[in-house]
């Protein structure tokens, strides 16, 4: 090993625990009564996990799941963690107690912090995870568990453990848009390369910069956002722990100000129709927006731009690639496209016998950077499939237009052809939001009177739209918008569409 010390948490906080930067906000709770965090607090707090872990029996490389909101002590589990060679394991603060136990098991870990608001879909699988020596709840009432904050405070800060910076650091588990979540593992040199990349070259966040992800620290996006970028700089980040919807973003906004937010499609369209009526108090700081999870309708980034002047860089990042490496970049946006390669990555289009595609074809999209995941835990077929030596199999499909940008077609499971043609649900899609009274929409297969497939919608109406004719108006735009053979034979009215936390739709249960 090498002299240098390649323990991520040296760059993003020690670096930052003294001199001008420690007395400075890291993070913020854009809550009523909300507390902060400077730099310097969260270097000696997470200098305490050491201790804790070697208190109760946690060695380096045990995994410690994270079943935590988006709140202070987040970032002190974290990069106390990393700091003490435990494998931090951020989990989907939404999911079933059923998904929780097979996450615990299939880790392995053998410490659990969850917040108090949490622990009552947690503690009835608590017996299913053989492997927990220690559970910590975060909050006043800790029930029959020990209490984080009380165990923290009888610690002592101890030095951040040398490790290589090719050494595991965290895992995350993928958000589950194909099915059950996998464990993707993630060394400590990806945090800082996704900081040089798209941090450093395409947000170009400063230190005086304050941003707000709605996007949850527990997935790859939102921890670039809310974590990796800020700190990378020494900026502030405001975090919430409650569901984002139009009337608590609004408030948030008006009550930090930030000068970057970060969201995901269907969020944005929510708040672009709340926004009909005009654009509250908050927004006058607003400098970059940040879109990814799905592909950004045009007609969202658009209205987004007339109400809040600023721009929506729509990208495109995946669990395993840890956040996004193809996207719109500042002063170059193109709305309804994925914009280019951040620089520091590779791309290549292919088609299903690995030759690249031309302009004007589709094809999978494959990318090379140096961010990649070191594969998925216990899970070996599924890791080969996906990374290929340098370059990692995305699973989305994409086309390649004249001026090299690329256009987002769907997952390479959600296409389908229509008289021997393919189909982009997401073209279909993107075009029944352009409707005026079409909230959100998705589209898949279904099949005929003849056993050909064609294409279904299923539609979320916006809170005017009118129902008269609403199908064979539907119909006509699409034929209008996108061409008369991809029209959806079938329009289904829904509430709402089913989606994970990281705002992507899950087109399988729509075709199941």
């Amino acid at each position: 090993m090498s002299e240098k010390n390649g323990n991520a948490a040296v760059y993003f906080v020690d670096r930052h625990g003294e001199g001008a930067q420690a007395s400075k906000a890291a993070f913020m709770e854009a809550i009523e009564g909300g507390r902060e965090l400077t730099f310097g607090e969260l270097a000696v707090q997470s200098a305490k996990m050491a201790d804790l872990y070697n208190k109760h029996g946690i060695q380096r490389e045990d995994r410690a799941a994270m079943i935590v909101l988006d709140c202070i002590e987040f970032p002190v589990i974290f990069w106390g963690s990393l700091k003490a060679g435990v494998v931090a394991v951020p989990v989907n603060t939404l999911l079933s107690s059923e998904l929780y136990s097979v996450i615990l098991r299939d880790s392995r870990a053998k410490a659990l912090f969850v917040s108090e608001e949490l622990l009552p879909v947690v503690e009835p699988i608590l017996h299913e995870a053989p492997d927990l020596k220690a559970i910590f709840v975060i909050g006043k009432s800790s029930g029959s568990h020990m209490n984080f904050s009380k165990e923290i405070a009888r610690c002592e800060p101890s030095e951040t453990l040398p490790v290589s910076s090719d050494e595991c650091a965290f895992w995350l588990y993928s958000s589950g848009s194909t099915g059950q979540p996998k464990g993707v593992r993630h060394v400590h040199g990806n945090l800082q390369a996704t900081a040089d990349t798209y941090g450093a070259q395409v947000l170009k966040i400063k230190p005086e910069d304050s941003i707000f992800s709605a996007a949850k620290l527990f997935f790859a996006y939102g921890l670039g956002n809310g974590m990796t970028f800020p700190m990378s700089v020494g900026a502030t980040a405001y975090l919430y722990p409650g569901r984002p919807t139009p009337d608590t973003i609004f408030d948030i906004m008006k009550r930090a100000r930030p000068s970057i937010f970060c969201g995901v499609p269907t969020l944005y369209a929510a708040l672009v129709e709340a926004m009909k009526s005009g654009v509250p108090e908050g927004f006058e700081n607003l400098t970059r927006s940040l879109s990814a999870g799905e592909a950004l309708p045009a007609e969202i980034g658009n209205r987004w731009k007339e109400l809040t002047g600023t721009d929506i860089l729509d990208g495109v990042g995946s669990t395993e690639m840890l956040h996004i490496f193809l996207s719109n970049k500042p002063g170059d946006v193109v709305y309804g496209t994925s914009g280019t390669a951040v620089p520091g990555y590779e791309i290549r289009v292919v088609d299903e016998a690995g030759a690249e595609v031309g302009p004007g074809g589709i094809g999978e999209l494959l990318v090379n950077g140096p961010s990649s995941a070191d594969g998925y835990w216990n899970q070996r077929n599924k890791s080969r499939s996906t990374f290929e030596g340098h370059w990692t199999r995305t699973g989305d499909k994409y086309e390649i237009q004249q001026d090299g940008r690329l256009v987002y077609c769907g997952r390479t499971d959600d296409m389908f052809k229509v008289s021997g043609i393919w189909v982009s649900p997401f073209e279909i899609e993107q075009a029944l939001v352009s409707h005026p009274d079409i909230l959100e929409a998705a589209v898949v297969p279904a099949v005929d009177e003849n056993n050909l497939e064609k294409p279904k919608a299923f539609v979320v109406l916006n809170e005017s739209a009118s129902s008269d004719d609403l199908e064979a108006r539907l119909k006509d735009h699409v034929k209008e918008a996108v061409g008369k053979w991809k029209y959806p034979r079938w329009i289904e009215i829904v509430d709402d569409l089913p989606k994970t936390a990281t705002g992507k739709i899950q087109r399988y249960k729509l075709r199941a």
